[in-house]
């Protein structure tokens, strides 16, 4: 287990990488799944043997307000029905923290719940707002819990040029769920997890 690292280079370290995903070229990407409410892509991560995935849609919300429902912190568990529990075990800053959270299983208990603890860091970009976050080897697991692994992932929120009350969400997502899991059933997880998150953030926004 790691000691806790210094927040303030690898924030920086964090926000560079999302910077550089959010440049990849759109051919890069494989169109994985696509609804009303968000469109989601892949490609193959740096990172591990999985995908990084790449997920996008229009939002009716000024950024800080939808940043807010996604960052560690009281929204977050209210409405994201992954999620099963959230706890800060450190902060660093009012944008910085670490965090410990879990999450539900899925299709039907092959992917069982999986606990994950994360550095989270959450700045400005461009006009809105850059919310990001990687797992750290930090605390002891706890039993009935699988630790998955999240590489650099994170959700640009920005206004819409034209329309400033709506604001374009874009989030790259990498998770190695770990466990013994058939790679189909992590690909299938993944692509309705991220555009299920779309609907639900719409749904509590809205309400």
């Amino acid at each position: 287990m790691d000691p806790l690292p210094n927040p303030s280079p690898l924030a920086t370290r964090l926000r560079n990488t999302l910077v550089r995903y959010h440049g990849i070229a759109d051919g890069e990407w494989r169109v994985a799944k696509k609804t009303k409410d968000a469109t989601v892509w892949r490609k193959p991560s740096e990172e591990f043997s999985g995908y990084l995935y790449k997920a996008q849609g229009v939002v009716e919300d000024v950024a800080n307000r939808i940043v807010d429902h996604i960052r560690p912190g009281p929204y977050r568990l209210d409405w994201d029905s992954l999620m099963t529990s959230m706890d800060i075990l450190e902060t660093f800053e009012e944008n910085c923290c670490v965090m410990r959270y879990t999450t539900a299983g899925q299709l039907w208990n092959i992917i069982a719940p999986r606990e994950f603890v994360d550095f989270s860091y959450t700045t400005s970009y461009a006009d809105g707002l850059l919310t990001c976050g990687i797992s750290l080897d930090y605390e002891e697991v706890r039993p009935n819990f699988v630790r998955g692994f999240n590489h650099p992932c994170g959700w640009f929120c920005v206004p819409l040029k034209d329309c400033p009350s709506h604001s374009l969400l874009t989030g790259y997502i990498q998770t190695e769920l770990r466990g013994m899991l058939p790679q189909s059933a992590v690909d299938t997880a993944m692509s309705s997890t991220l555009a299920n998150f779309y609907s639900d953030l719409k749904k509590a926004l809205k309400s």
